[in-house]
């Protein structure tokens, strides 16, 4: 089908709907999507991919503003020398990514390059564009710390919508029991969003750091999972319940590369500007994609070691991807869901707000392989309040749930009606 920006529709297997919901509809809608959800949601593996919409989404909900990724000038009051280049390089990577127009990431991405090609030719214009990186990195970050910051205050004001929802979404995916795969959740955002959702959850994250004052990103892939003794059993230990696995694809804005290690500061969520941990070198330090790379080693760690956990989680058999907010635009990450479902176990959940500028109907109809992709596509659905109100499941009560319909069924044979049983006693 060919979407436009108010197209809703959803396919859940066999169930399919190509309408807009109405109130009286969503009942109905709901008896196709959230079983569907919920089988999903068990599968042995789980992985969730968030991208920018998701942050959008809360800041919408919260009334706080969103991160600016538009297109900047390098140049103030004057384009810098080599600026026109730049943007040209930029658009050309946006179309090449499917992405339509060059966005700040593609213009920094070609900014790097011509810095180092001026470096190369002692080029004296490479003092300029360096100062100019500085000031749009820092913007681009400060954008960052404005939106955490209008979210946090949202929470504190009213904090029933906000926070319950942000609860509510997060714990819809992490409450697997403990003997299933612990969650993977991969996110492409450089703010905090999920790291704060999750300690009002109280869930534990395990990612690649290790230490406590300044926790430092380790290669190794070895982690340390959490176990508990249940009581009065010995040599037994079990999975301790509410563990993820965070990957954050293109860092996070309170990574800094010092001395040839990645370190993670204690920036507290929605900090000012001017926290005392927050670089003044932002160009140089702070690990955010596209990064500062200055030889090869850099330009890898730790992308690689970050994108090798993110084809291992999906690429892998009866596993399942959950997709929220991600339009589509990183070629990198779709290569890596499209070898996924390439694996005939393997499942796709795309829930969307619309169709991403074009960009999710043409990854679709590369990647074929309908029966292995669900989708939630409309404004309706992508609205983070209907998602979690409606349609997303609630595993953590599934097994009350089940001893519920257990117990009901076995107390519908054992108890007659009163009227029957004297009706019995008098035919005796």
């Amino acid at each position: 089908m060919v979407w436009d920006s108010n197209t809703h529709f959803y396919r859940m297997g066999t169930k399919t709907s190509d309408s807009e919901p109405e109130l009286s509809d969503i009942l109905k809608y709901k008896r196709d999507i959230e079983p569907w959800l919920s089988s999903v949601f068990q599968s042995e593996h789980l992985s969730l991919l968030l991208g920018s919409g998701f942050t959008s989404a809360l800041a919408n909900l919260a009334g706080a503003s969103q991160t600016n990724m538009n297109r900047v000038s390098f140049g103030h009051p004057d384009p810098l020398p080599y600026e026109d280049r730049v943007n040209i390089v930029a658009e050309q990577s946006a179309i090449a990514c499917e992405r339509g127009s060059a966005n700040i990431e593609d213009q920094i991405r070609g900014a790097l390059n011509l810095v180092e090609g001026l470096r190369i030719t002692q080029d004296p214009a490479v003092d300029e564009w360096t100062s100019a990186l500085n000031r749009v990195f820092r913007s681009l970050l400060e954008s960052v710390l404005i939106t955490e910051a209008g979210i946090l205050k949202s929470v504190h004001e009213n904090m029933n919508e906000v926070e319950q929802t942000l609860v509510s979404f997060l714990l819809s995916f992490a409450s697997r029991t403990a003997s299933r795969e612990r969650l993977n959740v991969f996110t492409t955002n450089y703010d905090r969003l999920i790291e704060y959702g999750c300690d009002l959850v109280g869930l534990r994250t395990i990612d690649r750091f290790v230490g406590t004052l300044t926790p430092l990103f380790r290669s190794s892939r070895i982690a340390v999972d959490m176990h508990y003794n249940p009581p009065g059993i010995r040599g037994e230990p079990r999975y301790l319940e509410g563990v993820v696995r965070l990957t954050k694809l293109h860092g996070s804005l309170d990574w800094r590369f010092e001395k040839n290690q990645l370190k993670r500061y204690g920036i507290p969520f929605g900090a000012s500007a001017n926290h005392s941990d927050f670089s003044g070198d932002p160009l140089h330090s702070v690990m955010i994609y596209p990064n500062p790379a200055k030889d090869v080693e850099t330009l890898l760690f730790p992308y690689a070691e970050l994108f090798r956990d993110f084809s291992s989680a999906l690429c892998r058999p009866n596993s399942a991807l959950v997709v929220y907010g991600y339009g589509f635009g990183d070629d990198h990450i779709n290569r890596v869901i499209s070898d996924m479902l390439s694996i005939s176990s393997t499942h796709l959940v795309v829930i969307s707000w619309d169709h991403a500028g074009g960009r999710l109907e043409t990854f679709l109809k590369r990647v074929g392989r309908q029966a292995q992709i669900s989708l939630l596509v409309g404004h309706h659905y992508g609205d983070i309040k209907n998602l979690v109100n409606y349609y997303l499941p609630k595993p953590s009560i599934d097994d009350i749930s089940i001893r519920r319909t257990a117990l009901e069924a076995r107390r519908a044979y054992a108890i007659e009606p009163e009227g029957d049983a004297e009706q019995g006693s008098n035919d005796k």
